[in-house]
């Protein structure tokens, strides 16, 4: 479920395309490239940041402008990391084992732990399998993604069915969070596309992670003042249309309040955003190794646990009203990056490996997938490139990743 900690994997990265010769000049597998491990945590901390100040946007203007940024564009970035490192062939019996086991598996685990979670907090018992308990929404959509990429690489102009899905879903009013359905068919295009960007060798032909001239980060900086300038100017229109409300992609036009034929016309300006915070992110990660770069590998602990940590907080009212901003605002934004780190450290991993990154052998009648799932080595994971939050296992090709 988790990502390589080997260590030479994380300190250098081969150029996409490049061969890694092994020994007697056989291929190894590439080594990870940092960039992608640097982008997932960033994407990571934006996650926990997002969710600790969602309660002070009711009563200040600076912590939902900041909210408006984060939610523009972090779950884009995800999904179109995701889709990166995806691959459209029919799945093969070890892949379509691990779907269930890094999926499936942990869905009802974690499903199961909020019910109780929540009976230990409120007193009373929830279930209901069918809809996702916060943040395990992303579980389900990336099953979901798996499953119907294959299926849409087979038509032409895949990029435009996916949006054409994507904008047509928020007219359905009868989608909702059921399987989170509705979120994942509108951060479908975004998936789409990071499947269509490897496929067609976009990064490696343009060279996008080996060059970077001045004006690339210049421009990614500015894109984001941008942002937050226009969310601070107009922040009272925002909160007049409820933008916090389409920016998750799970709720239909008319249940925000937009009836109109062309409320479709938003969700694609908000995708065109996106696209555009996601591109300046990308172009200003690090392409080196940081001392926190293999955080990055571990984004499904901090994933999965993070809003056990913040949910107390949220239901007690304590992430609410805070006063005055300029110093509480800064205060919860520091605690979030602390949590993030705290989640991914050692520790925290070894204790709720069980639970992240479960090895149900016992659950698969075939004896070879049963002895492969039960008998990975290392646990902590030698063997994916990035995916969203979590990655699939390397390969000496990218696209051979499940």
């Amino acid at each position: 479920m988790t990502d390589p900690s080997n260590a030479a994997a994380a300190a250098a990265s081969t150029p996409p395309g490049a061969p890694a010769a092994g020994r007697a000049g056989q291929p190894r597998p590439r080594r990870r490239m940092p960039v992608w491990d640097n982008t997932r945590f960033v994407c990571i901390v934006l996650v926990v940041v997002g969710h600790a100040i969602n309660k002070l946007t009711y009563d200040s203007d600076v912590a939902l402008v900041l909210y408006l940024v984060i939610y523009a564009f972090h779950m884009p970035a995800f999904a179109l990391i995701s889709g990166y490192f995806s691959k459209s062939s029919s799945p093969t019996r070890t892949q379509m084992a691990r779907l269930m086991t890094d999926i499936v598996v942990p869905y009802v685990i974690f499903e199961g732990l909020w019910v109780l979670f929540k009976f230990l907090i409120k007193g009373r018992i929830e279930p209901n399998i069918t809809t996702p308990a916060w943040t395990l929404w992303f579980l389900l959509a990336l099953g979901i993604f798996r499953l119907v990429l294959p299926y849409l690489a087979l038509l032409r102009w895949p990029l435009l069915w996916a949006l054409v899905i994507s904008i047509g879903a928020g007219y359905l009013p009868n989608l909702g969070a059921t399987f989170s359905l509705a979120r994942t068919l509108g951060l479908l295009p975004f998936f789409t596309l990071g499947w269509w960007l490897h496929e067609h060798d976009i990064v490696e032909r343009f060279g996008l992670l080996r060059r970077r001239p001045w004006w690339v980060p210049a421009t990614a900086i500015a894109l984001f003042v941008v942002a937050a300038a226009v969310a601070w100017v107009f922040v009272g229109s925002w909160r007049e249309m409820h933008l916090t409300e389409w920016l998750p992609y799970d709720e239909d036009y008319a249940s925000i309040g937009l009836s109109a034929w062309w409320a479709g016309g938003v969700r694609l300006a908000l995708i065109a955003v996106a696209l555009l915070l996601s591109a300046a992110l990308f172009a200003l990660m690090p392409r080196n190794t940081k001392w926190w770069t293999h955080f990055g590998q571990y984004t499904m602990y901090v994933y999965l646990l993070h809003s056990f940590v913040l949910y107390p907080f949220r239901e007690a009212g304590l992430l609410q009203g805070l006063e005055p901003t300029w110093l509480w605002l800064p205060t919860v934004v520091i605690a979030s990056v602390l949590i993030a780190f705290g989640l991914a450290t050692k520790p925290v991993r070894r204790l709720f490996r069980p639970l992240v990154e479960p090895r149900p052998s016992w659950l698969f009648a075939d004896a070879t997938l049963a002895r492969r799932e039960g008998h990975r080595s290392d646990p902590t994971g030698s063997r994916r490139p990035p995916d969203a939050p979590h990655g699939p296992r390397v390969h000496a090709d990218p696209r051979q990743n499940g």
